[in-house]
């Protein structure tokens, strides 16, 4: 994967609309520190209404109280006491209405009040009703005297301090959320400062097509987050110098099949067009024909290897536990029956590892595939896997000549390929598949000398015994696999 710009009127992803992330928290804060104040507000608000409420009444019981006192010393029938006691308390507190009604009377003086209602009967004996009445909260008293005393005292007041309170608080809301608004859009212009920093390097990176690693200031969040696009630039850095070196390389190892096939092939119709194919001989026209053959069968060894390449560097397969050792003989059995004129020798302890099984089927053929090669007819190819507690080794061992050790670590580079093995058959990338599948499965390969004189690669898997996961059915230790299979036979 490599970035890369579009071309203008190139179909891209549309960007998103709205906001920038700066004016979204700018707007965010101011909308909830409004919310807050509001619903502190209101609360407030509704406390403060059910306080005063309680205030009024507090202060009408009181009041009731007092006149009730005053008009039981007065006498039966004393209109004019009554009167006198109802116009000092209107002098003393005009905005309230008062209606009283003496012991031993039915008729009531003073104010209009509605003096009905449920009454509620208090520890001192008095009988009380407390009730809001077209706008106005009215209290009446009865004592055990018989004396009844009615206030009622308006809500106006009441309800226009409350109204005012409400309108303040609502300005208090809003020039609260513009402040917050302000301050958060200072705040987070702050905040965002490494994103846009980030941004700007990311969008210089992007205008110059140059994959350079981006300064890590701090530790904090946005630190990290830089620590990860460096890490992300890195490997499509090395992505792009993977797929260029591969470009080059199959570019160059398919430029002399190419070239020597088309020499060969303008030959041949040449001589056919021209009426001359009499002039050459059958045994130089069978040759002609044969290297055409086999050097299109060598672009498509090369063209499948460079697919097999390809389609492992992807590493699109799901990993899964999966057998070494059955994956082993699966791929010996493959390569013995190409080679019949071979004896192979096998051994393998069970053993699981955990990766790619597509990919790590085709790692093992290469390199048996190999070591077949190399080995002379009558030759022995011997396989060997022996587990340890936590990893397991494979040898691949050859009759052949051997690998020179200052070409040891050459023969894993892709398209590497020794000078007396350049007129054999092969691309030259077989043991640098092996190798990338390897490291991808955390296996390690080196090449050595065996035991007859012949190559010898050994590789070092992860892994563990299939008897120590007995929660997946691995009940048990397994037996080792041995198998010996003769020159021209099978077993």
């Amino acid at each position: 994967m490599i970035l890369r710009r579009y071309p203008d009127g190139a179909e891209t992803l549309p960007a998103s609309s709205g906001r920038s992330l700066r004016n979204s928290l700018a707007v965010l804060a101011g909308v909830i520190v409004a919310v807050v104040i509001l619903l502190t507000a209101l609360f407030t608000y509704r406390l403060s209404e059910t306080t005063r409420l309680r205030v009024m009444d507090d202060n009408l019981r009181t009041r009731t109280y007092g006149v009730t006192l005053q008009l039981q010393e007065l006498g039966t029938g004393d209109t004019a006491g009554v009167e006198r006691a109802l116009e000092d308390f209107r002098r003393a507190t005009p905005w309230v209405k008062i209606a009283a009604s003496p012991s031993g009377s039915n008729v009531f003086y003073g104010d209009p009040v509605p003096v009905a209602g449920p009454f509620t009967r208090m520890p001192s004996g008095d009988q009380l009703s407390q009730r809001t009445v077209a706008g106005e909260r009215v209290v009446v008293r009865r004592s055990e005297t018989g004396v009844t005393v009615a206030m009622a005292e308006p809500l106006d007041v009441f309800h226009i301090v409350s109204g005012s309170w409400g309108a303040a608080a609502l300005v208090i809301a809003g020039t609260g959320g513009l402040l917050a608004w302000i301050a958060g859009a200072a705040i987070s212009a702050v905040g965002l400062r490494p994103v846009r920093r980030l941004h700007k390097a990311i969008d210089a990176a992007n205008e110059s097509d140059q994959l350079t690693e981006l300064p890590v200031d701090g530790d904090d969040e946005f630190a990290d987050i830089t620590a990860s696009v460096n890490r992300m630039i890195t490997t499509l850095e090395e992505s792009k110098t993977r797929q260029a070196q591969l470009v080059a390389d199959a570019g160059h190892e398919l430029k002399t099949p190419l070239t020597s096939m088309r020499t060969n092939i303008e030959l041949l119709m040449m001589l056919y067009n021209s009426g001359r194919q009499d002039q050459i001989s059958e045994q130089d026209r069978l040759d002609l024909e044969r290297d055409v053959i086999a050097q299109m069968e060598e672009m498509s060894i090369l063209i499948g290897d460079l697919v097999n390449l390809a389609r492992d560097e992807a590493q699109g397969a799901e990993p899964e536990d999966f057998r070494l050792d059955e994956v082993l003989e699966e791929a010996l059995d493959r390569v013995r029956r190409r080679r019949p004129d071979l004896a192979f020798q096998f051994e393998a302890d069970p053993w699981v590892i955990h990766g790619d099984r597509f990919a790590m089927g085709r790692a093992p053929i290469n390199l048996i595939d190999n070591a077949a090669k190399w080995s002379p007819q009558g030759g022995t190819v011997r396989v060997s896997l022996k587990a340890a507690k936590r990893n397991a080794v494979l040898i691949v061992d050859d009759s052949g000549p051997g690998i020179p050790e200052a070409e040891r670590e050459k023969v894993f580079e892709r398209f590497y390929r020794a000078p007396e093995s350049r007129s054999m058959p092969g691309s030259g990338l077989g043991l640098a598949i092996v190798k990338q599948v390897f490291d991808r499965h955390n296996a390690t390969i080196v090449a050595e000398a065996s035991d007859d004189g012949g190559a010898r690669f050994r590789v070092v898997f992860p892994g563990r015994p299939p008897g120590d996961d007995p929660q997946n059915g691995d009940e048990g230790a397994l037996a080792r696999t041995s198998r010996v299979i003769p020159r021209k036979g099978y077993s």
